[in-house]
């Protein structure tokens, strides 16, 4: 495909300003070639279609943060989404413990302890 669309940008004799777009979309093609076989795919029966792609976006995302009215912070629509995935796919039970053992790490460790220690204390004026 990326010469095919060289050989057409060749005979439509664009400038190089004009050609400039065609050239990275070439080379963009061709770095990428070992993941564009959609001849393997199909006989692997994976999907290749964007359709699976917009399906799951629109089912992780949009259902969740379009809704009318809601806005949203990065750091939140972050946040939400984090936890929509795992919950969408079943993995949420693991990712829960992985959270927790996170957690209870960094609240038992030197420095975590320490912190929360002194963050008490701030907050209860010690």
């Amino acid at each position: 495909m990326a010469e095919s669309i060289e050989q057409q940008a060749t005979i439509a004799k664009l400038t190089r300003r004009e050609r400039h777009g065609v050239d990275v979309c070439v080379r963009y093609l061709t770095g990428k070639e070992p993941f564009l076989r959609y001849g393997r795919a199909l006989a692997a029966g994976w999907p290749i279609t964007a359709g699976v792609i917009e399906g799951a976006c629109r089912h992780l995302i949009a259902d969740r943060l379009d809704i009318t009215g809601a806005r949203w912070s990065l750091t939140g629509a972050e946040a939400v989404l984090k936890l929509r995935a795992p919950l969408s796919n079943g993995d949420f039970p693991a990712y829960w413990r992985y959270h927790l053992a996170r957690e209870h790490h960094r609240l038992t460790t030197s420095c975590g302890a320490l912190r929360v220690r002194s963050e008490t204390r701030w907050a209860m004026g010690w």
